[in-house]
């Protein structure tokens, strides 16, 4: 019924996957899987209902369509089970400007933002470039022992070297380091934030109701604000459900923000559709009122359109692009046990990134990108980027050391053909 293996040309069209490939990597002539938006067309009934609405001659200052957030409400309910109220959602213009906007609702000068590594990088150059200290709480690497049991090694609260010893043990995902968060809240009360990707990003991890009610038991106990980056939450593969954040107790619901959208799961990165949730009333006020004041909730004509298209009609579509996107996994995971074995897929639970775990290899992070860019003329996200940053301002913490993120929300050929151009580069 929809054709996920057609291969379509996207240059020329602006998108930042092909017009930034010189300045990001140096050289154009690469197989551009890095910046995380699909290669599928987006679905027809999304843009047949953008066509319909530039069939008018005049696009002015445009109301908010009355049953706007009425759909996103009912959306989130049917696929999350999170009774939203209407009155609690707003338009925001992104949702990286979404966490900008909270540190300008919500913190004062020289308060501090943790953030979970290896982790979406705008979470920390934001903070960063606004003038608010970074903490790291590192993830603990999950591994799978020879028996087939997975178990997780941490030195002193932080993880184990993962560039070292265990290049080449298979990592099967990460957990939360909680006892670390906790200390780290109890010793510096100028924290006053927590971002958190979910489903994690670039791990593809949808966090467990448990993980996610002690985290918010945490922060509630410290008075720290939770932002809950969940723009792969349409995303949950094949045995996986997304939990929103705010969903899980009355102290995630009471102490944080959360941020969505259609963009990832329908392919409209471009529209700029995202929203926000939030259920508490005082942070509403404050948080809504800040939008307002800016018109900062005010979408761009077409954004509501195609939210609305996207969640009325496009739940049959979502379920067969998941079911592609698995079979990629699947594919990706298998090639590389088969044919490259020194490269291992950690599968995700969510959405269509892929953390490739490069350690084996025994390269520098340099030597690494070089093989993937100028050998294998291939273009990934580079896994130090997800990283901690050391106190000499280099990009060189374990989290993302010998890493690289594949975008596979593609035709599975383009996959097929960039898998073995890798291994092309790394036996030859």
């Amino acid at each position: 019924m929809y054709n996920f293996d057609e291969v379509i040309d996207r240059s020329g069209s602006g998108c930042l996957k092909m017009e930034q490939l010189k300045e990001q990597f140096g050289r154009e002539d690469l197989l551009s899987m890095w910046i995380a938006d699909m290669d599928f067309r987006t679905p027809d009934f999304v843009t047949d209902a953008l066509k319909c609405r530039m069939e008018h001659p005049i696009f002015g200052y445009t109301a908010i369509p009355d049953d706007y957030f009425k759909t996103i409400s009912e959306w989130v309910g049917t696929l999350h089970g999170w009774k939203v109220c209407p009155e609690h959602i707003r338009y925001i213009p992104g949702i990286v400007k979404g966490i900008a906007m909270v540190m300008d609702t919500f913190l004062k000068p020289g308060d501090k933002i943790v953030i979970q590594p290896p982790v979406y990088h705008p979470f920390r150059f934001v903070p960063e470039k606004k003038g608010h200290p970074v903490v790291f709480n590192p993830l603990i690497p999950v591994y799978e022992n020879p028996e087939g049991q997975t178990g997780s090694d941490t030195v002193a609260g932080h993880p184990a070297d993962i560039c070292g010893k265990d290049a080449d043990r298979r990592l099967v995902t990460y957990a939360m380091d909680l006892e670390g968060l906790e200390s780290l809240f109890k010793s510096d009360s100028s924290i006053r934030l927590i971002v958190i990707s979910n489903p994690h990003n670039p791990a593809g991890i949808c966090w467990s109701a448990d993980t996610l009610r002690r985290l918010a038991a945490l922060a509630k106990k410290y008075g720290v604000l939770v932002v809950s980056d969940e723009i792969h939450a349409e995303m949950a593969l094949k045995g996986h459900r997304h939990i929103p954040f705010a969903s899980v107790s009355e102290d995630a619901a009471s102490n944080s923000i959360t941020f969505m959208a259609p963009s990832k799961t329908f392919n409209i990165a471009g529209i700029v559709s995202s929203y926000t949730i939030v259920p508490d009333e005082k942070l509403r006020e404050k948080f809504f009122g800040y939008l307002e004041a800016g018109e900062m909730d005010c979408p761009a004509i077409f954004a509501p359109i195609a939210t609305m298209a996207a969640y009325r009609k496009g739940d049959g579509w979502r379920r067969a692009m998941l079911d592609y996107v698995q079979a990629n996994v699947d594919f990706t995971d298998e090639w590389l046990r088969t044919n490259l074995p020194q490269v291992r897929c950690v599968r995700p639970d969510a959405s269509f990134l892929i953390w490739l775990d490069c350690r084996s290899l025994r390269l520098s992070q340099k030597q690494l990108v070089d093989m993937f860019v100028n050998k294998a003329h291939l273009a990934l996200n580079d896994g130090s980027m997800f990283g901690t940053v050391l106190p000499d301002g280099s990009l060189k913490g374990p989290e993302g050391c010998g890493f690289m993120r594949l975008n596979i929300g593609c035709p599975r050929s383009i996959v097929r053909k960039a898998l073995e151009s890798l291994r092309d580069a790394i036996t030859d």
